[in-house]
């Protein structure tokens, strides 16, 4: 198990090499790697953002990503789990969030990854602030990311 919950940048290849080194049954690592948008919409639409804050509860966060890796790894065969989630304020382009899966077969890596980051979206404990031109706000939670989120249940072990 590999989750660090941090303030510091982190090197995507170096985390993606460490993830499957020394393990030649791993057949693929599918990765996702989340940034700050320069937009408050993914569509291109809302407010302009010069800045995102993310806070946490330190403890009660690591414990809730320990639990969304240990589902993952019930519902399909992983050789690696990697989570690395990032606080503090960052800025349009930088990394926020990097989930990874390994195992022997490509079909389990990207469909554990998919579900790891629908559900840190949705159970994990981030609070995310905007800073905008009309000031400070913080980020509700979408119904998307619930509709996406729901597809894991029907699909439960």
């Amino acid at each position: 198990m590999a989750i660090r919950v941090q303030a510091e940048d982190f090197d995507v290849g170096a985390e993606l090499a460490a993830l499957s080194d020394g393990n030649p049954s791993i057949g693929g690592v599918a990765s996702f790697v989340g940034l700050v948008r320069d937009m408050s919409k993914g569509d291109g639409s809302g407010d302009s953002v010069s800045a995102m804050t993310l806070e946490h509860y330190p403890g009660m966060t690591e414990r809730q990503l320990a639990a969304i890796e240990a589902e993952a790894r019930t519902r399909w065969p992983l050789d690696g789990v990697l989570i690395i989630h990032r606080y503090g304020r960052l800025l349009p382009g930088d990394r926020i969030v990097l989930a990874a899966c390994a195992s022997a077969h490509r079909a389990a890596a990207f469909e554990a990854c998919w579900f790891l980051m629908d559900w840190l979206k949705t159970k994990a404990p981030f609070w995310k602030q905007e800073e905008t031109p009309a000031g400070a706000r913080w980020v509700a939670a979408k119904e998307e990311d619930d509709q996406a989120a729901e597809r894991w249940y029907k699909r439960a072990p």
